[in-house]
């Protein structure tokens, strides 16, 4: 189908270092997929060998049916916009639009229509006349979706391209980019390190590490059920504890870790007595109390209360993150913002968060950084 994209077995090498590691993935047609992962996770080397501009060691890419594997840029219908848009500085906004039809030696007539459609589709109808010196960061950013767009390819790939905003211009272009793939219906591929960027945009999301796809899945089923360590580690779980299961009663696994914590998780089958686990626990699912003498063994009801002290406080505006010491681990609690709490380091607490939050993770994939 027009727009469908398969990587089959994609394997490629610099030297000693592999940077993609047997990749298979399919993206579906009008999908908006994001390769998500932190720097040298192979991420942008895979959107490379999807553009073309690299050659695969093994492995097939195919667009819309058709084999492209050993075809140069300019023959994929694909287009790219990079992190740096390299617009033409002495060309005007309707000129850097209207580059590649003149190099496929388009009539006048069809050049100034479509650079005008895709001038107005990009909302900036009116400045085409401008160079873009004249323009600011996030208008830039969409002449050069402009000019990629206007050449009607069936995936638009995009690398990091809102890397050098601000972070406000950030927020608001990533809704906008959004919104023109939904209206346009084009298959985008988007690169990205920004685990935001990635839940606000994504129809699915392909976390990467060490050159090999974790997870996939849409942003909810990633957030919330992250599959292994790095991905929960990734998506900012930051509460990721090792522990033995101790006993399962009544549909609740009753876990401890190596440093004392004891506290039970909904078991859905997956636990095993005896057995050590990674589990994790969101920030957000954790609730904190003043005085530490709340707490009590894990109950069959699932709702955990755990003793421990306070050791650091991080203010962020919108929430609060306080990090509590309990038995030997260390947990981050996550507070959304509202009155001042006058609390200091070394008080007494209680912690408490239910069995569903705690999520068992995979033993295998890749350890997080």
């Amino acid at each position: 189908m027009p727009g469908e994209v398969v990587l089959r077995g994609l394997r490629k090498a610099f030297g000693e270092v592999v940077a993609v590691r047997d990749v298979s993935l399919e993206v579906r047609p009008g999908e908006f997929l994001t390769l998500l992962g932190p720097s040298g996770c192979g991420k942008t080397t895979l959107l490379r060998l999807l553009a073309g501009f690299e050659s695969p060691d093994a492995g097939q890419v195919l667009i819309s049916g058709r084999d492209v594997t050993a075809l140069p840029p300019h023959r994929r219908p694909v287009n790219t916009v990079f992190q740096h848009y390299a617009l033409f500085p002495h060309l005007t906004v309707a000129g850097n639009v209207a580059f590649g039809l003149e190099m496929r030696r388009r009539g006048r007539a069809e050049i100034a229509e479509r650079v005008a459609k895709a001038l107005e589709m990009v909302r900036l109808g009116g400045l085409g006349e401008r160079r873009p010196a004249q323009l600011s960061g996030g208008q830039q950013q969409r002449v050069a979706l402009a000019r990629a767009l206007v050449l009607a390819p069936e995936v638009l790939l995009l690398d990091e391209p809102m890397a050098a905003l601000d972070l406000k211009l950030r927020q608001e272009m990533r809704v906008e980019v959004k919104n023109l793939q939904e209206r346009l219906g084009v298959t985008f591929v988007f690169v990205t390190h920004d685990q935001d960027e990635a839940l606000v945009m994504s129809d699915r999301i392909a976390v990467m590490n060490q050159g090999r796809i974790e997870q996939v899945g849409p942003p909810e089923q990633l957030y919330e059920r992250p599959r292994t360590r790095f991905v929960a580690d990734f998506l900012a779980v930051r509460n990721l504890l090792q522990a033995t299961v101790v006993s399962i009663d009544g549909g609740r696994a009753q876990l401890r870790t190596r440093g004392g914590a004891a506290f039970s998780a909904a078991d859905d089958g997956g636990y095993r007595p005896g057995e050590m686990v990674w589990v994790g626990v969101r920030p957000e699912r954790i609730r904190l109390e003043e005085g530490g003498d709340n707490a009590s063994p894990p109950q069959l009801s699932g709702e955990n209360r755990l003793a421990g002290k306070l050791e650091d406080k991080i203010y962020l505006g919108d929430r609060t993150d306080w990090r509590v010491r309990v038995g030997d681990e260390t947990l981050t609690v996550a507070e959304p913002a509202g009155p001042a709490r006058v609390r200091s380091g070394g008080q007494s607490v209680t912690v408490s968060f239910p069995g569903e939050a705690v999520l068992r993770l995979d033993s295998e994939g890749s350890e997080p950084p």
